[in-house]
């Protein structure tokens, strides 16, 4: 008996990566595109070890060593004073959990999943075909795909956090957070000439923090803003005003200072949220990354939860004897436990990051009381995960 066909909506991370796991599964996958063209908004992306191993497993390391920076370190400092607060040890983390820790642009991965996908004979991509007119049927799921009539035995919403096909499992909207980012990149030759291009900077401010690290092999650096404010756009990269970002991150330390003033161009990006316990699947249709669990980005872990997602996902297809219906939901049991506390690990670390000046000695105390190591540690069980049996 042939392997299920299976239908992808969304032609980002999260459903290239799925189209990949899938296709070298054995399944005939076809992946629908929305947009024209494939393109990833935004900048720069952190890929974890807990990621970066399933796209090990799939032979595309090299690809991505050519194209990313992998940093000694992650560095918390005072928005302000600029002061060193704690180095968490990056490196030493990679070589305990047996994967890289990754820096690199989110379209240079794009770019990387997109070539191997259209290597694959499993795998069929169509751009400016967004997935309408969904129905299921004793023989699968029917739809629409731009204005041609297709089915497939399984449908995967990987598209992002205002998901369409969520609506169709009974998922609500995205809801607002309450906080931006406005993300820029500069030629790493425009940066301030003592930048440390070798690891990722978090300076920690009053209800905002910035995060500086080296993309494309150290050639540029990406510079993200979290501010806390309501604006709500709806658009990935729309265009921001350096007046607004200016103004709130007033009184910056010297280096910082002159960084942000070395861009030549803010997009600002309204960070909407999923509940993860909202539903991911409906008999033959399930979700995937951003559209079932999008979530604050302070643990920089929007893709590899998409990539791990892909993983289980395809691991429960793999499963002799199960319904699809079944093997979806099993996905869905397991998933939906770490994408929560992801989640809620994020929220913590936000609520961190953004703590009143008064509050800000504490935390920076405790933090270097700590230690790297030890504050780092806290994490294996996020960057040292591994797929079940």
């Amino acid at each position: 008996m042939s392997e299920p066909a299976i239908a992808i909506a969304g032609g980002g991370i999260a459903g290239l990566s799925a189209a990949l796991l899938l296709a070298r599964a054995g399944f005939p996958v076809r992946v629908f595109e929305r947009a024209e063209r494939f393109s990833e908004v935004g900048a720069g992306l952190q890929l974890s070890p807990n990621a970066g191993r399933i796209l090990d497993h799939l032979g595309l390391g090299p690809a991505l060593d050519a194209v990313a920076v992998r940093p000694e370190a992650i560095e918390m400092r005072g928005l302000q004073s600029g002061r060193l607060i704690v180095a968490l040890p990056l490196a030493a983390a990679a070589r305990r959990h047996g994967a890289p820790y990754r820096l690199l642009h989110r379209a240079d991965l794009l770019a990387i999943l997109l070539e191997a996908a259209g290597a694959d004979p499993n795998i069929a991509i169509s751009a400016g075909a967004p997935i309408t007119a969904v129905s299921e049927t004793a023989e699968g799921v029917r739809f629409s795909a731009g204005a041609n009539p297709e089915r497939a035995d399984i449908l995967i919403g990987a598209d992002g956090v205002r998901s369409a096909l969520r609506r169709l499992v009974g998922g609500g909207p995205a809801e607002p957070t309450g906080r931006t980012a406005w993300r820029a990149t500069i030629a790493a030759e425009a940066a301030p000439a003592d930048l440390p291009l070798d690891r990722v900077t978090v300076y920690l401010g009053d209800r905002s923090h910035v995060v500086v690290y080296p993309i494309r092999s150290g050639s540029a650096v990406n510079v993200v803003a979290i501010i806390e404010e309501d604006w709500q756009g709806e658009g990935w990269a729309e265009p921001g005003d350096t007046s607004v970002i200016l103004s709130r991150l007033r009184g910056a330390a010297a280096e910082l200072e002159a960084l942000i003033g070395a861009v030549d161009g803010w997009t600002r990006w309204c960070l909407c949220g999923v509940d993860p316990g909202g539903p991911w699947q409906r008999g033959r249709i399930a979700l995937v990354g951003d559209a079932c669990h999008a979530m604050l980005p302070f643990l920089a872990q929007g893709a590899a939860m998409a990539i791990e997602d892909a993983a289980v996902l395809t691991r429960m297809l793999l499963r002799p004897g199960l319904p699809v219906e079944v093997a979806l939901a099993r996905y869905v049991t397991e998933r939906r436990p770490r994408a929560t506390r992801v989640a809620q690990a994020a929220r913590q670390s936000g609520a961190i990051y953004h703590m009143s000046p008064l509050a800000a000695p504490f935390r920076d105390a405790t933090m270097r009381t700590l230690g790297g190591e030890r504050l780092l540690a806290r994490y294996d069980w996020l960057y040292g995960w591994k797929q079940g049996g």
